[in-house]
């Protein structure tokens, strides 16, 4: 008889995939209120609410009503302790403040705060990260208020952010995620159930609201004038002639937000995306595809959209062309279309406008074979509103993937920004000129020869506050903080532990204790309060950036302009004292006008000043730019302008001139780590050290002996061998074709000829030789005159 040998084993039931998904914890839904902001949360017997003091200092104020609109604290476990004058202030902010939807949402459920109270939670002096929760004892809505004034731009009383968990009682599962409140009143409220489609009328002007109700599901939408289709012409949206005139991947809001049929009729265009992720390459999933990969007989989305117009008159396709919304399609390096899971989480959305009298098909897509549905099939609903309403355009962003998603805003400046051009584009979270219809080479003369004004909103403030504030920025930074004056400013890098760039920025000194860091990108502030929480250090760090907008103005003439009209006090310095990285606290026309904060900065690498003000005073601070710059030659200049005179002067630029995985040598800016008179320790400095003494690559500037484009990530090489890469290139109107870029440190001296490579990097070059890094007045003797 054989004797059997049997296979080892792994014992026991198989074990779930791991896969983190940041922010989509189980049961958990995040919520963040913003600073002078409000939130409506519906909430049931046993949910626990927890709500965290996310940067500290933030007071929030907490009216619990129930089903039928009658305020009790007690379905908190609470007694009201304040008469939620925050909220009731917030409110009272008229129809600018952004909580629109929260009135909507009050009215629906006949919530009346007149005489409410409020659960009051939070001070001035709340550390970060300091929570309360709640258990809740039966059914109900929550709004939460972070109430804030108006911050002084000397001040830094900043309104910041409140973080919101739920940990639901009951686990919500596909198919069980409330409906988000209506944008407005709807005309139409129609769910289209999983694997199904419908059609609908919508008019001119009209908005479309396409919402993805539990996250993950995908949606395909169509549309058809109208008017054609009472003539018989069947003329659908048409995405590759959406594609050919849009310039992108699928439409966005902005400049290129517009889908056409095949004739170039507008039809639709994208006012508001919480996504950023769809498709506008492929047909609608339809009976060919299931049944070439073994799905004979599958619903599909094509069959579905031709039921769902039968009663339009709409001949059947086997394929029908779609903007596939939520879905996450991509093209590999190999040329191969391939596709993931949906970014969408409950509730987002696109808001669509329809430009003429519109026949729509949406569908809940069936495709249960692949990931372009998370693996779980559910609905999508769609809701349609009066063109009498009005939706900024807005782009969602997230700062990091837990965090909840922003839309985004117009700085204080847009109506003067807005009126004077319609090319704007998205930039951090909010809309800025790309150009102004004199164009970019215009703009770029007046700043070398008279004087500019841009606008830099977007740029992230963030006030660090505190007994232990130099100690923290000295220890996160590389500049050495302690060396900084009140009322001065310095250039300095933020690293990681091996070296690698965080962000770049500016740290101005208000006080002895009190510093404002200005950079661009969120993920500062978070990293300083990380390492503050690490360290256990006694200080705030708090994002101002809302209460905080800024214009620059720059070029030879910006200190005439400012001298007109900025006021300031004897103990500060007027603009004739005013030196290089300094700033004064100031004001516009005189001691009774708006509160301003000015410094001696910018990116131009021309003479320049930066103003800072609260929002409120915005239109006031730009006209009076305006106002005493005109008869100096002043020009508005935008962002396609201002990246000509920074790559001239040798400013970097984050995404473009370094990232997480270059150090500030290899970005040009090794002046910012003062490695042999720094003599604390600081994050990064042991990497730096190292990275100094062993470099493996030099930043340096290119001139191009050829008029063609050259464009970031475009290899450089030393015969076949590419020996680095352009980050930022131009065609300067003065200095010719331009680039920066990180070429291998053997190959880096100044006058090495090298080629950069077009096309597939082969079969196409352009020579170049190495320059010095900055191609435009190397010593910045301008910006110091």
């Amino acid at each position: 008889m054989l004797d059997l040998v049997y296979p080892r084993v792994t014992p026991g039931p198989p074990r779930p995939s791991r896969i983190l998904m940041p922010g989509l914890a189980t049961g958990v839904e995040r919520y963040e209120v913003l600073g002078c902001g409000a939130l409506l949360i519906p909430v049931a017997e046993g949910d626990r609410v927890s709500v965290v003091n996310t940067e500290g200092g933030q007071r929030a104020e907490l009216v619990v009503a129930d089903e039928k609109g009658r305020i009790d604290a007690g379905i908190l476990g609470e007694r009201s302790d304040s008469d939620a004058g925050g909220l009731k202030a917030l409110l009272a902010g008229g129809a600018g403040s952004g909580l629109g939807g929260l009135r909507l949402g009050l009215a629906a459920r006949g919530i009346d705060l007149a005489q409410a109270g409020a659960v009051a939670l939070f001070d001035a002096e709340t550390p970060a990260g300091t929570e309360h929760t709640f258990t809740v004892t039966r059914a109900g809505v929550l709004i939460i208020a972070a109430p804030g004034a108006a911050m002084a731009p000397d001040a830094q009383d900043t309104a910041t952010p409140l973080g919101v968990r739920v940990q639901r009682a009951t686990l919500r599962r596909v198919g069980q995620f409330a409906l988000p409140d209506p944008l407005a009143d709807p005309v139409l409220d129609l769910r289209v159930k999983s694997a199904t489609a419908e059609a609908y009328f919508v008019k001119a002007g009209d908005y479309i609201q396409v919402i993805d109700v539990d996250g993950r599901q995908c949606t395909d939408f169509q549309c058809f004038s109208a008017r054609k289709l009472d003539k018989g012409i069947e003329h659908a949206l048409d995405v590759t002639t959406s594609r050919t005139l849009m310039g992108h991947d699928f439409s966005r809001p902005g400049l290129h937000s517009k889908y056409y049929d095949h004739d170039m009729l507008p039809l639709v265009e994208v006012v508001q995306d919480t996504v950023g992720r769809h498709d506008a390459f492929a047909l609608a999933c339809a009976s060919k595809y299931y049944d070439d990969i073994g799905y004979p007989g599958h619903t599909n989305c094509s069959d579905n959209f031709n039921r769902a117009l039968a009663a339009h008159g709409v001949t059947a396709r086997a394929g029908w062309m779609a903007v596939n919304l939520f879905f996450n399609t991509n093209i590999d390096a190999h040329g191969v279309v391939i596709s993931d899971e949906p970014w969408s989480r409950p509730g987002d959305y696109v808001l669509f406008r329809a430009l003429t009298d519109l026949i729509c098909v949406s569908s809940a897509c069936p495709d249960d074979t692949s990931p372009a549905n998370g693996w779980y099939l559910s609905d999508i609903h769609v809701r349609t509103y009066s063109g009498a309403e009005k939706f900024q355009r807005a782009i969602a962003t997230r700062a990091t993937p837990d965090a909840e998603p922003k839309m985004t805003k117009e700085t204080a400046f847009h109506a003067q920004t807005s009126a004077r051009t319609r090319n704007l584009v998205e930039y951090k979270g909010y809309w800025l000129p790309q150009a102004y219809p004199g164009g970019a080479i215009e703009e770029y003369w007046a700043c070398r020869q008279q004087a500019v004004v841009i606008d830099l909103s977007p740029l992230r403030k963030v006030e660090v506050t505190g007994p232990d504030a130099e100690a923290l920025l000295q220890y996160a930074l590389t500049r050495d903080v302690k060396k900084l004056s009140v009322g001065q400013v310095v250039y300095s890098a933020m690293c990681y532990p091996h070296g690698g760039m965080i962000d770049d920025g500016t740290l101005f000194r208000l006080g002895r204790d009190q510093f404002r860091w200005i950079g661009g990108d969120d993920y500062g502030a978070v990293w300083l309060r990380e390492q503050a929480q690490a360290l256990e250090l006694k200080v705030m760090i708090r994002s101002s950036t809302d209460q905080m907008h800024n214009l620059a103005v720059q070029g030879p003439n910006s200190r005439e302009i400012l001298k007109r009209m900025i006021w300031t006090a004897p103990l500060q310095p007027s603009i004739d004292e005013l030196g290089w990285f300094r700033f004064a606290v100031a004001r516009i026309g005189g001691p009774e006008g708006a509160p301003v904060v000015v410094s001696r900065t910018g990116y131009t690498g021309e003479l320049g000043y930066e103003i800072f003000c609260h929002p409120k005073d915005g239109s006031a601070v730009y006209e009076a730019v305006w106002t005493h710059g005109r008869d100096l030659g002043l020009r508005p200049m935008g962002l396609a302008g201002l990246d000509m005179v920074r790559i001239e002067a040798g400013l970097i630029f984050a995404g473009y001139d370094f990232s997480d995985q270059t150090d500030p040598f290899e970005a040009g800016i090794g002046f910012t780590v003062p490695l042999k008179t720094k003599t604390d320790d600081f994050i990064g400095r042991d990497a730096l050290i190292r990275r100094k003494e062993h470099p493996s690559h030099r930043f340096v500037g290119l001139v191009i002996d050829a008029a063609s484009d050259v464009g970031h990530g475009d290899p450089v090489h030393l015969g076949r061998a590419q020996i680095g890469v352009v980050t930022s290139a131009t065609r300067s109107p003065q200095l010719g074709n331009i680039a920066l870029a990180r070429l291998d440190v053997a190959h880096s001296a100044v006058g090495t000829a090298v080629e950069i490579g077009k096309l597939d990097g082969q079969q196409k070059r352009l020579p170049a030789q190495v320059v010095t890094l900055s191609h435009y007045d190397p010593k910045k003797t301008r910006p110091q005159s």
